[in-house]
């Protein structure tokens, strides 16, 4: 939760360019960032990997008219609809993109390259086929936004009760780097064009909150050290998470529910 997920940008700005407001070129790059290189494998079509510009052009032409996001993990299949197949993959690496007017999903592979001291990173989108139906239990933004004010409070109590901000240096330098991190992204733009205000702001509040799950469940930090005390605080931190999660989704997805395609 603490970095933007691929499958994310890859909506968002896969959003923005079938909705006519960002070019191929301003999409792509937007999506790659400080990645190397992404390609599509499996696209119907297409016998070998193609680029990502002409993957999504592809797709438009596949009949696709949007991209929602689905970050599902172990017992919680947020944003999926099956198959089996497909739900096993993303489980896997715990998100996908799932598209809307073709039965198509894509599954990111990522992988490392390059010579020890310049190692890069190439992406591997999987393109497999999707059951068309409702994804799994993704909220509304109204919804997703009521429901991370009480999870933001929620997480703030459980830091407090862990004393992780007086657990010693460790945990003082993650909190000055979520801090950091939070005071960078203030302005920055989260979302591609087309998205709501209300979308940014869920989704800077989802990872905010997923900022400080990380924190509180990091090993080492606070008062927990034996298994039972790890154990009892993932407990607690569980449905926090989840919820981030599940608002995340809302805001990559709110665009296609505006639009009803």
């Amino acid at each position: 939760m603490l970095s933007e997920p691929r499958s994310g940008r890859l909506a968002a700005w896969g959003n923005a360019l079938l909705a006519g407001l960002v070019s191929p070129d301003d999409a792509v790059l937007a999506v790659v960032g400080e990645d190397a290189v992404h390609r599509v494998e499996g696209l119907p079509g297409e016998p070998a990997p193609v680029g990502l510009t002409l993957a999504l052009g592809r797709l438009r032409a596949l009949g696709v008219t949007g991209l929602r996001v689905a970050l599902p993990v172990p017992g919680h299949p947020l944003g999926l609809s099956g198959p089996p197949e497909f739900n096993a993959r993303a489980l896997e690496v715990e998100e996908a993109v799932v598209c809307q007017g073709a039965a198509l999903g894509l599954v990111p592979d990522v992988r490392e390259a390059g010579p020890e001291g310049d190692v890069h990173v190439e992406v591997v989108w999987h393109c497999l086929p999707v059951r068309e139906a409702p994804p799994a239990d993704v909220p509304s933004l109204g919804e997703a936004e009521r429901e991370l004010a009480e999870a933001l409070r929620e997480a703030t109590e459980v830091l407090t009760r862990l004393d992780v901000a007086g657990s010693g240096p460790v945990a003082e330098a993650a909190i000055d780097a979520y801090r950091a991190r939070a005071a960078a992204s203030r302005g920055l733009e989260v979302l591609a064009p087309g998205y709501p205000p209300r979308a940014v702001r869920v989704l800077e509040l989802a990872q905010r909150v997923g900022a400080l799950v990380a924190l509180a469940g990091g090993g080492g930090h606070g008062g927990a050290v034996s298994a039972s005390e790890m154990a009892a605080r993932a407990v607690a931190l569980r449905p926090v998470e989840r919820t981030a999660r599940r608002a995340q989704v809302a805001a990559y997805n709110s665009v296609v529910e505006a639009r009803g395609v």
